[in-house]
């Protein structure tokens, strides 16, 4: 029987009151093990404790800032006792999941991002992992340095993606019924300059630069790594995502506001953008942005300017419950 751990963040969207998320992880089953992790310190703390236990399976249950910052801890405390890193599973139990709807559990559209939607795939996760044995496949990872050190991520998005995550916490932040209908407002707008689609696709001081060349961009309207392919919605803009797991798909545009909107069509498709933009496979990308005026998103958590430094991660043997 596989020996099975959830690291659960209780913040998560799903997981703060006694709902039905909550209660399929609390369910019990033999051979799992839940430990509730509410601050970073209890997490790093609980990532040593594994390094002991050695377990076959480390389910991280959250949303995606869950998944980075659990698989970081992960890595240090494994690295650091040169031990094999278990396989990691993808619990969706907080407000988009991107990165498990990516690689681990069916879902990306509005309908499915409810509790119920989070609570039904939770719990046929943990039942899986905890009673057969389970495909396991290879992931990359980003690494992201900053003023505030390093962690592992999956996502890292300017420009529009930070300006649009202000917009969408502003109305609540509430998932993809949230987001799909500014998206909407965005790209409509884009025709005739609304002030949302000028407030989020206008282009903003920002240097970007790749593989230790000078800067290619001196403002950006959208930069965009990524190690998955659907950022959330079916927009495909990194559709080389994971193509090269020494490399990381960057794609970067300094495009205004009328000519970079009408291109979700092509986002959608998966194709490549119209016009003059960056879309490369990077070993290095640094952003660099003038003072704090700046802001840029990692895997949903928001930072405010400085320079960033994002390179290819360690890969992860993740568990493809669904795969795609």
């Amino acid at each position: 029987m596989p020996r099975v751990v959830v690291l659960a963040n209780p913040h998560a969207r799903w997981l703060r009151g006694m709902g039905e998320t909550r209660r399929a992880i609390a369910r019990a089953r033999p051979g799992v093990s839940v430990t509730w992790t509410a601050t970073l310190a209890a997490l790093e703390e609980a990532a040593r404790e594994l390094v002991r236990e050695r377990p076959d399976v480390v389910v991280l249950a959250g949303g995606d800032a869950t998944y980075g910052r659990g698989v970081s801890a992960l890595v240090r405390a494994f690295d650091a006792a040169n031990a094999p890193l278990p396989a990691v599973a993808l619990a969706p139990a907080g407000t988009t999941c991107t990165v498990a709807r990516n690689w681990s559990v069916r879902g990306g559209g509005v309908l499915t991002s409810g509790e119920r939607f989070a609570a039904r795939a939770t719990d046929r996760l943990l039942d899986a992992v905890a009673t057969r044995p389970v495909e396991v496949v290879e992931r990359p990872t980003l690494r992201v340095r900053d003023a505030n050190g390093e962690r592992l991520a999956f996502v890292v998005g300017a420009g529009l993606v930070a300006r649009f995550f202000e917009v969408y916490e502003m109305h609540g932040a509430g998932g993809y019924r949230t987001a799909a209908p500014i998206v909407a407002r965005v790209f409509a707008g884009s025709f005739v300059g609304t002030r949302l689609a000028r407030t989020v696709l206008a282009p903003v001081p920002c240097e970007v630069a790749i593989d230790h060349a000078a800067p290619r961009l001196q403002r950006i309207s959208l930069f965009v790594a990524s190690v998955v392919r659907d950022l959330g919605l079916s927009m495909r803009l990194t559709y080389r995502a994971g193509e090269d797991p020494s490399r990381v798909h960057v794609v970067a545009t300094s495009l205004g506001p009328r000519a970079l909107g009408p291109q979700l069509p092509r986002v959608l498709a998966a194709r490549p953008l119209a016009g003059d933009h960056l879309d490369v496979l990077a070993s290095h990308a640094r952003l660099t942005f003038p003072g704090d005026d700046g802001a840029w998103v990692v895997d949903g958590d928001l930072v405010r300017g400085g320079e960033v430094l994002v390179l290819p991660g360690p890969v992860v043997r993740v568990v493809a419950l669904e795969r795609r």
